[in-house]
């Protein structure tokens, strides 16, 4: 404990806290900053401002920052696709959209990320990620890290430990990457896993890999520590003082506009409406009475949204009415279990009393929601 202590305050030496009002303008050539909430939605906001506002042909930024557990996914991507969105709701686990394309992670306390701004003439990712891996050999000129063509970094050739995607716009652009330091990797595989069946879509896939803690192959490599390394050699390669600014990212003094950004991406518009249309053919398997009925269900899903709704049922399961009011009342709706519970909760109540029909309307309907 003493000496974690320790290794905390010889870091928290590093860090200079420039006034707030002035830390932009008064920083030339560089500047690193950290933040200091691990809000997902936050931290993501600071990338859309720093993208949108800063003239990064005076000064070019490394921004450090951590998330509290969060399933990000790349602009491109399915979130029914790429993760267990179930699991992620029972662990209250926040799902969130950047802006930049490539595939899904997973963000906790021990997974550090960076994000490198330039202008795009001076963008370079593989220059970032080399960065990132002299920082490592410096700290432990041991460790067997390399970096791939696919803008990975390798742990000992085979463990991915950072991955990397970017947002390039018309004059601006950032390019940031994970490093594992301490992540949850039972939680990390498990909500990764998407459990959805039928599903087709033509959205970005991750391509999935083994991966592997820096903490696994050296225990004294702590978030900190790995920190203060990576804003060292980004102070060294751009010859600039080690200063770590610490910001807020809920301070509208420092960055105006910043609440509206956040709360965007907090939204179900972005966070699902934003997905690539996609379709889902697939086959409930419901038991009943005995025997296991299959009921085929057919739905194409645009922003979010059912769009055309097919469900297969057989003879006499329900009434007529009551069947082409389902599918009716289904299309157009968020394909979202809250607002598909309020939907048919509201149809149930215009249900004849009739305990059997109840029950088989509760059971096509809760199977109905859990592929959502």
């Amino acid at each position: 404990m003493v000496l974690q202590s320790l290794k905390n305050c010889l870091w928290l030496s590093c860090v200079l806290r420039t006034p707030k009002a002035c830390f932009w303008s008064t920083a030339s050539g560089g500047l690193i900053i950290q933040s200091v909430s691990n809000d997902v939605y936050q931290n993501l906001a600071v990338e859309d401002w720093i993208h949108d506002h800063m003239d990064l042909e005076k000064q070019q930024i490394l921004f450090l920052w951590r998330n509290s557990p969060a399933v990000v996914i790349g602009r491109h991507q399915n979130p029914w696709q790429e993760c267990n969105l179930r699991l992620l709701r029972q662990k209250n686990i926040k799902l969130a959209r950047r802006r930049s394309g490539g595939g899904t992670v997973y963000h906790d306390l021990g997974n550090i990320n960076l994000t490198f701004f330039t202008t795009r003439k001076k963008y370079e990712r593989m220059g970032n990620l080399k960065l990132v891996v002299k920082a490592l050999k410096a700290l432990r000129p041991q460790l067997d890290v390399h970096v791939t063509d696919r803008y990975d970094i390798l742990l000992n050739k085979q463990y991915k430990i950072s991955g990397t995607a970017a947002k390039l716009g018309r004059t601006s652009a950032y390019h940031h990457c994970t490093l594992l330091c301490n992540a949850d990797k039972f939680v990390l595989s498990s909500v990764l896993k998407s459990p959805y069946k039928g599903l087709k879509s033509n959205a970005t896939a991750s391509v999935p890999a083994s991966v592997k803690n820096l903490f696994e192959e050296d225990a004294t490599l702590t978030s900190e520590i790995l920190l203060d390394a990576i804003a060292k050699e980004y102070a060294v390669q751009h010859q600039i003082d080690h200063h770590i600014t610490l910001i807020n990212p809920a301070d509208e003094t420092l960055l105006p506009g910043i609440s509206n950004k956040t709360k965007e991406l907090q939204t179900w518009e972005w966070v699902y409406g934003k997905t690539p249309k996609f379709s889902i053919s697939t086959c409930l398997n419901i038991a009943y009475k005995g025997s296991v009925l299959d009921i085929k269900v057919n739905m194409d899903v645009k922003h979010g949204r059912i769009e055309a709704c097919n469900i297969d049922l057989p003879e006499q399961w329900l009434p007529s009415g009551l069947h082409s009011e389902l599918v009716r009342s289904l299309t157009g709706s968020k394909f979202c279990p809250n607002e598909i519970t309020m939907l048919v909760t509201t149809l149930l109540k215009v249900c004849p009393q009739d305990n059997e029909l109840h029950s088989r309307w509760s059971l096509l309907c809760e199977n109905m929601i859990r592929l959502m």
